[in-house]
């Protein structure tokens, strides 16, 4: 009953057509106003989010030296972070506008389209019902002026005849000439047209009325009643696209939420006394502090006695100027930029540093072409015993290469060695017994200058960054590989159109550490850092079977790729 009352409530202002038609076309218009509302807010987040991430590109860290020296403050990492979250934080902005403009903007144009025709149809209908009445109207008009004029000619007929059959005066000849029957017939003509002209009045005028009626109690209330309809779905159209666009945000908010606790994360990571003592550990020199300046008496032939120090007995070495040198820490470091290759421009502690981190860098490259030797010797056993799968002399190439960057990198090892074991030797220690650790002192003499820094003590009695043997240990005890190495493993061969067998299920993934051509049948090609499903594990040959989508699918060397197996396969053992 409620929804008919509420329907019916247009009924009642059946006579405010055109009122109606106005406030209608007011609501599309209002309709049209939010929409273009909610695209400007649109495009606000978007320039907002642009602006962010452009700030935060801005402050990132330019790739130099100076971004190294910057990461290792803990106030720059917390920045560092800062500026990341921040980028995320612009990233969601930009979800807001998407969002927007999908669930809004894009709904409400098509909307409002739909809902202009769907209004021209009711109005249109309104209009030619309205027509109708119109003209039903006009026929009971001209009818209702027909009968009318019938009714006077029949009026003046009759009393035209009674007037000729009552004068006494009239002549003969005029009797012959009008007669009186002659006028009545007349008058009964008159009469019979009146009264046909009011049957059709009556019947024009009764068919108007039906039709007056039915358009104002059934066609005009069923019409409006669309239009109620159709202006309720707007209004509520417009509830619902505003409440989508508090969601579209509120739904942002709790990655906007743990953006700014990584923010708040990151500051309260910052530890002020790490760094300060990252100060002391990037910026002390080695150097002992000189002894006492001692009193020089001008008045006889006296001598400065040089301090026993470090800088003291540099000193010696070198001739003395005429103008007397100032004390070590008050020396400007006239030295800019990269300086030479010894870093023998630095302080002892600082040139120590330089030289290690060169080591460990070199350690890292010999590695590193170690692995791609190693595979490519399990690819050369590979095709030795498969020769379908490839030629086992078009590896010797590659194989030589590598063999020289390898001597190439143990001579820079060798040369950084020597400069590390002069700057150790040079540096002051309050404790000999006390440098070296047990496992240094086992070392034999190959070993030992490629770990002389491990264990060490700074003048100042801390420990020093300490040094990863692994590699190195690694670098010297591996030789120059044979550019022909002969197979030593038996290598079983590939199962033979394994394309033709049901698809493997996938135990893993992996990380392409080396590039890997592929030309021959049954391999894949992978680029590095590509990332690939592990389906079948290295069978001992040195091949590992990968799939990169449903069609592709083939073997790659072993050590040219990082395997992470999950959980249930293998007992979760991860390899490289």
């Amino acid at each position: 009953m409620g929804e008919e009352r509420m329907g019916d409530c247009w009924s009642y202002t059946k006579d405010q057509f055109d009122n109606l038609e106005k406030h209608t076309q007011w609501g599309i218009e209002y309709l049209e106003k939010y929409t273009k509302f909610v695209k400007e807010r649109s495009e606000i987040e978007t320039s907002y989010a642009k602006q962010i991430r452009n700030l935060s590109k801005k402050y990132q860290p330019k790739k130099n030296s100076r971004e190294e020296e910057e990461s290792k403050y803990t106030f720059c990492r917390a920045f560092l972070t800062t500026l990341n979250e921040l980028n995320d934080y612009a990233g969601q902005h930009e979800v807001i506008a998407e969002n927007l403009t999908s669930q809004i903007i894009s709904e409400l144009s098509r909307y409002l389209a739909e809902l202009k025709a769907e209004r021209k149809g009711h109005f249109h209908d309104g209009r030619k019902a309205q027509q109708h009445v119109e003209s039903s109207w006009k026929q009971l008009e001209s009818s209702k002026r027909r009968f009318e004029r019938d009714c006077k000619e029949a009026d003046r007929a009759q009393q035209y005849f009674e007037k000729m059959d009552a004068d006494i005066n009239v002549t003969k000849a005029d009797v012959e000439k009008r007669s009186s029957h002659k006028a009545r017939q007349q008058a009964q003509m008159r009469h019979q047209m009146a009264a046909d002209s009011k049957s059709d009045y009556s019947a024009y005028l009764q068919k108007f009325n039906q039709e007056q009626n039915e358009h104002y109690f059934t066609v005009i209330p069923n019409i409006f009643q669309k239009l109620q309809e159709m202006e309720e779905k707007r209004i509520e159209r417009i509830g619902v696209c505003m409440k989508t666009f508090a969601d579209v945000d509120r739904q942002v908010l709790p990655i906007v939420g743990k953006c700014l606790d990584g923010m708040t994360k990151a500051a309260e990571a910052i530890e002020p006394k790490t760094d300060s003592q990252q100060v002391v550990e990037s910026y002390k020199s080695g150097f002992e502090p000189p002894g006492d300046v001692e009193f020089e008496d001008y008045g006889q032939a006296m001598k400065r006695t040089a301090s026993d120090t470090s800088l003291s007995r540099e000193t010696k070495e070198k001739p003395v100027s005429k103008s007397k040198g100032k004390l070590w820490p008050f020396i400007k470091n006239k030295n800019k930029g990269s300086g030479p290759e010894d870093f023998s421009h630095l302080p002892p502690e600082q040139r120590r540093k330089k030289l290690q981190g060169k080591l460990d860098d070199l350690n890292k490259d010999i590695q590193k072409e170690m692995d791609q030797r190693d595979a490519l010797t399990k690819m050369k056993d590979v095709y030795v015993k498969n020769p379908q799968m490839g030629d086992p002399a078009s590896v010797d190439p590659r194989l030589s290469e590598i063999g020289q960057n390898i001597e190439k990198l143990q001579f820079e090892v060798q040369k950084f060695e020597g400069w590390l074991a002069e700057v150790e030797e040079r540096m002051p220690s309050k404790s000999d017994t006390h440098r070296r650790s047990g496992l240094y002192e086992t070392q034999n003499s190959t070993t030992v200058s490629n770990n002389c820094a491990q264990d060490r003590e700074s003048p100042d009695g801390s420990y020093t960054e300490e040094q990863n043997s692994e590699t190195q240990v690694k670098a010297n005890i591996n030789p120059v590989p044979n550019t022909n190495p002969v197979p030593t493993s038996t290598t079983p061969e590939f199962d033979d159109e394994f394309d033709d067998e049901e698809t493997l299920p996938t135990i893993g993934t992996c990380k392409a550490l080396y590039p890997f051509e592929g030309h021959n049948e049954g391999t894949i090609a992978v680029a590095e850092g590509e990332l690939l499903y592990v389906i079948e594990e290295d069978k001992g040959d040195g091949w590992t079977r990968v799939r990169r989508n449903e069609e592709e699918e083939g073997y790659v060397p072993t050590s040219y790729v990082e395997v992470f197996l999950e959980t249930n396969a293998k007992g979760a053992m991860t390899y490289i």
